[in-house]
C-alpha cells in the first residue's frame, strides 16, 4: 500500500464515521509509518543490560567510569516507570529494559514556492534529569542502545554530516561527514554501526504539483521519490561506505514502491539492512555492499509498518490489526508462518519490553484513534497499564506526538 492508498483510506473510514477529516492527515501518513525497534534484552537484570551495551556501543571512546554519573534511564531502574498524567511526558517512562527515548511532534510548514516541509521538533531525554528537553536543532534523530548518544541530522535535508550527541553532556562529541546527502538514521541492534539513507531531495517534502484533498481543500502532497541509497557507517571509526540501490520502480498505474521517505533499517540479528515497499513482498533486504537478499526466514512475515518488529528471542513477532472490524486490539504472530498465535489490547504495537509485553498505543474508550496513550500490554491478558497520558486530536507540540523507543 503506497502514501495515496493510505490516505485515501484514511478518509474513507472517516468519511464512513462522519468525522471531520484532521488538516494534518498527510503529515501523519508520511511521518507515523516509520518502523522503529527497541531492543530490549530478555531475561537479564537491568544492570546486566546496561553492562553490555557500555561495551556495545562503544560511540565516545571513553568508559563508564570517566564519562561521569550514571544516566537517568539507569538510576530510575523501577520495572515500569509511568505517567499517566503528561501528554505529552515530562518525565522519563519506560518498562523492563525499554524507555521513551525521544518524540517529536510535526508540523507543516509553507515554503516560497508553494510546497511545504513536514518539520519535526524533537524532545529528547536529559540523562541528567530524566526530563525531555526540546531539540530544535535537529531534523531527524535515532537514540543507541544504552541511551547514552543519539545520531543526529541537522535542519535542512538533506544532511552532509551526522552528529554523535552523548545524552549526559548535550554536546556533539562528533562528527561523522557524508557526500552525498542523509535524510534518515538508525543505529544497529548492538549499536556498533548506523545505517544513514541517502536522498537527492528532501524526504519531508511535499509538493505543490502534487496535490491531495485533505477533506477540506487541497494542499501539496508527497513528493515523488528521490531516495538513492545507504552509507553503513562504522560508529567507532566513523569510516562510512555508501551503496546506491535502485530508487523506485512504478507499476502499471504510475505509484512508486517505495514512499517519499523509506528509510532503510537493520534485519533483527543486525546482519542485513531492508527498506518497507508500498507493495508485496513488502520489504527487500540488502547486504552490506548493498547486494538484494532474500528476507530471514523468521521476519518474510513482517511488515514495516509494525514498529515493535520481532521479540528480543525472535520467536514471536508483533503483526497488524486483529482484524474482526476491531481496531482496538492488535495479533501476535508466528514469524515463520505468519499466523496468530494471540490477541492482546492496543491499536499498534510499537516496542518490545521482553518476550511476554508490548508498549502500544491504545484507544481511550469510546473515542477515535486519535485519542490514544502508551500502554503496557501482556500476552495472555486483557489488561494494560498506562504509560502516558491521552494524546489529543489536535495537532501541534501538545497534540499528536510520536515516540522513539530505544534498551536502556
Amino acid at each position: 500500500m503506497n502514501v495515496e492508498d493510505l490516505v485515501r483510506d484514511s478518509l474513507r473510514e472517516q468519511a464512513a464515521q462522519e468525522a471531520p477529516v484532521p488538516g494534518d492527515l498527510a503529515d501523519r501518513v508520511l511521518t507515523v509509518r516509520r518502523r522503529r525497534r527497541a531492543r530490549a534484552i530478555a531475561g537479564t537484570s537491568l544492570a546486566a543490560v546496561a553492562a553490555v551495551v557500555a561495551v556495545a556501543v562503544p560511540v565516545i571512546g571513553a568508559d563508564s567510569d570517566a564519562r561521569g554519573p550514571r544516566p537517568a534511564s539507569e538510576l530510575r531502574d523501577g520495572d515500569v516507570v509511568a505517567h499517566p498524567d503528561q501528554s505529552p511526558p515530562r518525565d522519563l517512562i519506560g518498562a523492563g529494559g525499554t524507555a521513551l527515548a525521544a518524540f517529536s511532534a510535526s508540523a507543516r510548514v509553507k515554503q516560497p514556492d508553494g510546497d511545504a516541509l513536514i518539520t519535526r521538533t524533537y524532545r529528547l531525554l536529559d540523562q541528567r534529569t530524566g526530563l525531555y528537553r526540546k531539540a530544535e536543532r535537529w531534523s531527524f534523530l535515532d537514540v543507541a542502545p544504552g541511551m547514552r548518544t543519539a545520531a543526529v541530522l541537522e535542519r535542512g535535508l538533506p544532511a552532509q554530516r551526522i552528529g554523535l550527541l552523548d545524552l549526559l553532556t548535550g554536546k556533539v562529541e562528533r562528527w561523522i561527514p557524508v557526500k552525498r546527502g542523509v535524510g534518515g538514521v538508525e543505529f544497529s541492534p548492538d549499536g556498533r554501526k548506523l545505517v544513514a539513507t541517502t536522498y537527492e531531495n528532501d524526504p519531508d517534502r511535499l509538493d505543490k504539483d502534487r496535490p491531495m484533498h485533505n477533506g477540506k481543500k487541497e494542499e501539496p502532497g508527497p513528493a515523488a521519490p528521490s531516495r538513492t541509497g545507504f552509507y553503513l557507517v562504522d560508529v567507532a571509526s566513523g569510516d562510512a561506505h555508501w551503496n546506491k540501490v535502485r530508487t523506485s520502480v512504478p507499476d502499471d498505474f504510475g505509484m512508486a514502491d517505495i514512499n517519499t521517505r523509506q528509510d532503510f533499517a537493520f534485519s533483527h540479528d543486525g546482519s542485513l539492512v531492508y527498506s518497507g515497499l508500498t507493495r508485496a513482498p513488502h520489504h527487500q533486504y540488502y547486504d552490506f555492499e548493498g547486494r538484494e537478499r532474500s528476507a530471514p526466514a523468521r521476519e518474510k512475515h513482517l511488515r514495516w509498518y509494525v514498529e515493535a518488529g520481532l521479540s528480543p528471542s525472535g520467536k514471536l513477532a508483533a503483526g497488524d490489526f486483529a482484524g474482526d472490524g476491531n481496531e482496538t486490539a492488535s495479533e501476535v504472530i508466528d514469524p515463520l508462518t505468519g499466523k496468530r498465535v494471540a490477541k492482546v489490547p492496543g491499536q499498534q504495537l510499537l516496542a518490545w519490553v521482553d518476550d511476554r509485553r508490548l508498549i502500544a498505543w491504545d484507544i481511550a474508550p469510546g473515542t477515535s484513534e486519535y485519542r490514544n496513550r502508551l500502554v503496557l500490554v501482556t500476552i495472555g491478558s486483557e489488561k494494560t497499564v498506562p504509560l502516558s497520558g491521552y494524546r489529543s486530536p489536535k495537532g501541534g507540540a501538545d497534540g499528536r506526538w510520536t515516540p522513539v523507543f530505544a534498551a536502556r
